[in-house]
């Protein structure tokens, strides 16, 4: 059966050129053909629109009624196509972005939010999780993830290098003195991430020497946050990812230790689904996050 919209598209060029002829030629097909259009059209609607002899051709009352509907049909078409168009060479509509907690609350947000000022039609949802979510199952456009990739069938992009410090204000540092050594934080006071475990303690620490360092702690919390502002007033030691402390580390107020002792940082990679035709918004966010990571 012949398309309907095609049936309808010569309708309209047959009214409008005045012939089958003159259609044919404005829609490079064959006067037969657009005989053959207009008479499957006819059939399926049952009832006449045109009334034609040798000489000339008129629309019937159901034709005029019928003309109007697919000329407003068709640009209706048109309006939707040329929407698409503009969508596929203009970044807009709505993201969804997966990161983890840390990286996403102090480095990926901030960015985001610069993103969004250069980009006034996009809208951005982004999730903060260290699970590690699926692109399909969880509906996400873009995903963030340190260590070791486990996807196959996704394009990733590194992003930045993902590193871990260990600081104390200079107030602790002063009054307990400084570690030269991982064996030495067995005599201080080490702040916990309860990620690490349902306890008030440091998890056997494995340092870049490969060895196991025990550690004893006093306070522990479920907020990176937190351990921050604990090491901020001089409670102990924090071990966080440089992100978290990078600001506190540029002003003085925490000091970095044991650095050449620290395990090598991680990759992040931008994780998102392979696809044929381009996708702007989803593009644009990537470039500008590796081209903002990059400075």
């Amino acid at each position: 059966m012949m398309d309907k919209l095609r049936c309808m598209e010569v309708l309209v060029a047959v009214v409008e050129c005045g012939s089958f002829s003159a259609a044919a030629t404005e829609l490079s097909i064959s006067a037969v053909m657009v005989g053959k259009y207009i008479a499957q059209l006819e059939q399926q609607l049952g009832m006449r629109l045109i009334e034609r002899t040798t000489r000339k051709q008129a629309l019937t009352s159901a034709g005029i009624s019928y003309f109007a509907q697919c000329k407003q049909i068709l640009e209706q078409v048109r309006e939707a196509e040329c929407s698409l168009e503009s969508m596929q060479q203009q970044a807009q509509g709505v993201l969804r972005v997966s990161a983890p907690v840390n990286l996403g609350s102090t480095f990926i947000a901030p960015l985001i939010a610069d993103y969004l000022r250069q980009y006034p039609l996009v809208k951005l949802e982004l999730l903060l999780s260290n699970t590690r979510v699926d692109l399909i199952e969880d509906g996400f456009d873009l995903a963030i993830r340190t260590g070791a990739l486990r996807d196959d069938g996704v394009v990733a992009r590194p992003l930045l290098a993902y590193r871990m410090q260990m600081c104390a204000s200079p107030a602790y540092l002063a009054e307990n003195g400084i570690p030269q050594h991982p064996s030495d934080l067995f005599r201080h006071h080490v702040l916990t991430h309860l990620v690490w475990g349902q306890r008030n303690e440091w998890p056997n620490l494995v340092l870049a020497d490969g060895l196991v360092w025990p550690c004893k702690s006093r306070f522990a919390t479920n907020d990176s946050q937190a351990l921050r502002q604990a090491a901020l007033h001089g409670a102990g030691i924090v071990y966080q990812p440089e992100v978290v402390l990078a600001d506190d580390i540029r002003r003085g107020d925490l000091l970095p230790i044991l650095e050449k002792f620290l395990p090598p940082a991680q990759a992040v990679h931008l994780i998102y689904l392979p696809n044929a035709r381009p996708r702007p918004t989803l593009s644009s966010l990537v470039e500008f996050l590796l081209a903002a990571a990059g400075d």
